[in-house]
């Protein structure tokens, strides 16, 4: 039995050794020589698992340890008698704390109030709706936008893309990319919808880099049409354009959902999923334990003569400085891949306990809502 993996996959080395050959490769390294005799391929985003790869390998499972499958060639798959899994929701708390440090940032940066402005959320399924409860713990007015759960559901609570565009004063993606049907997200925000944004208003998208047509960005923020823009995802990954990098308030390596907690989720998933078809004893795998990141686990948050956006903003940035990656990013655009694969620990809130000084209730309550715990001190 043979199972190739992603060797950037954390948590996996050792699992497999006991029941199959394992190997680890890059994720551009891997070739039609290298899985022409393997059971199961374990990957991420970057090895595009298609009939040029796949033709006339003897492969059973792919297993992706990401929340994104557009990787995968799922029809040629299926067709093929190939079954495919995705890790859906394993980095949404990974994101979810992405989002909550980049409005805490841009209201530190632009003076705003977040308690007065609404975020509109493109894409409500397990990343969209820890987002929206992330906007509403940070006094946010929430507008949600998914059509198909809108269809399925009924249209209550739900609004179309216009309205969104038009009522929100920040808009943050969370769509999968797809390039047909009446769903289709590729170039969702293209010229013609930026456009339609009025200048105050902020643009994050952390979903899928085309999602958002990077050229009709850069023109829309050369212009001033737009307040700022976030960039976690680019057209033509691994090499962003650093002409339009240099116009973001903050720019990351496509590292949002990069916690290692969320990374040990999508592991997780993916070696049960390889089990399950192959019939290995490591359907209730899990990882032995996750590490710790540089900061400490257990903290205090004096929160005397602090309002409460200030006292929410300086907890979630204590677990996660987003504007680190983004240095680290704008130092080397050239080292993208890098620093996705060698991505330092960041642990989620829950991972944290808070020892809160002289706050009141509703901060305790809304960092509870973050995912902190919370200790009264």
């Amino acid at each position: 039995m043979k199972i190739v993996c992603d060797n950037k996959i954390p948590f996996l080395r050792g699992v497999f050794e006991p029941y199959a050959e394992v190997v680890y490769l890059p994720g551009r390294e891997t070739t039609p020589g290298v899985v022409r005799d393997a059971d199961a391929v374990v990957t991420r985003t970057r090895t595009k698992c298609d009939a040029a790869l796949l033709d006339g390998s003897s492969v059973k499972v792919i297993a992706t340890a990401t929340i994104g499958f557009d990787h995968i060639d799922t029809a040629w798959c299926e067709a093929h008698g190939i079954l495919w899994r995705n890790a859906p929701g394993c980095n949404s708390w990974s994101v979810k704390q992405y989002i909550g440090a980049a409005l805490c940032v841009l209201a530190r940066r632009h003076g705003l109030r977040l308690s007065e402005m609404t975020l509109g959320v493109v894409g409500v399924g397990n990343v969209g709706s820890k987002v929206a409860k992330t906007a509403e713990a940070l006094g946010m007015r929430v507008l949600l936008c998914d059509p198909p759960r809108a269809r399925r559901e009924g249209p209550d609570g739900f609004v179309g893309l216009d309205e969104l565009v038009e009522r929100s004063d920040i808009v943050t993606l969370h769509v999968p990319l797809s390039r047909e049907g009446e769903d289709a997200t590729w170039h969702l925000f293209d010229a013609a919808r930026l456009a339609a944004m009025r200048p105050d208003q902020i643009l994050i998208n952390s979903s899928r880099g085309p999602v958002v047509d990077n050229p009709a960005l850069k023109a829309a923020l050369q212009a001033k049409a737009l307040r700022a823009a976030v960039l976690d995802v680019w057209e033509g990954e691994p090499e962003p354009d650093p002409g339009l990098m240099s116009l973001l308030d903050i720019a990351t390596p496509h590292i949002a959902g990069y916690s290692a907690d969320g990374k040990a989720n999508g592991t997780m998933s993916s070696v049960r999923t390889v089990a399950s078809v192959l019939g290995l004893p490591l359907t209730d795998w899990r990882p032995d334990g996750i590490p710790a990141p540089a900061q400490p686990l257990d903290f205090t948050l004096d929160a005397a003569g602090k309002d409460l956006q200030a006292v929410l903003s300086e907890a979630l940035l204590y677990t996660y400085d987003i504007l680190a990656d983004d240095r680290a990013l704008r130092a080397d655009p050239a080292a993208f891949e890098r620093l996705r694969g060698d991505y330092p620990i960041r642990r989620e809130p829950a991972a944290f306990t808070l020892r809160l000084r002289g706050g009141s209730a509703e901060m305790a309550a809304r960092l509870s809502e973050l995912g902190f715990q919370v200790i009264m001190d």
